[in-house]
């Protein structure tokens, strides 16, 4: 891979190697990975599967904020 940038190389690779805790959840029928933030809350990382109108939902684009329970 050929990268082109003024950017110190320190700066473009500094997460690299972080790995941050996701896991999958099915909600509403849409199957999606999450980042969990609170007892209650997810965050949207990317939309695994569901319906094609969910794709343009701006309520589930990457990085909204959703109440999730985890049922028990």
């Amino acid at each position: 891979m050929t990268l082109h940038t003024v950017m110190p190389l320190e700066a473009v690779w500094e997460k690299q190697g972080e790995e941050t805790k996701t896991t999958e959840v099915r909600f509403k029928g849409i199957l999606m990975e999450v980042k969990p933030l609170d007892h209650n809350q997810v965050q949207i990382v990317r939309l695994l599967d569901g319906p094609l109108d969910s794709y343009l939902n701006p309520s589930y684009s990457p990085g909204q904020i959703i109440r999730y329970v985890p049922a028990t």
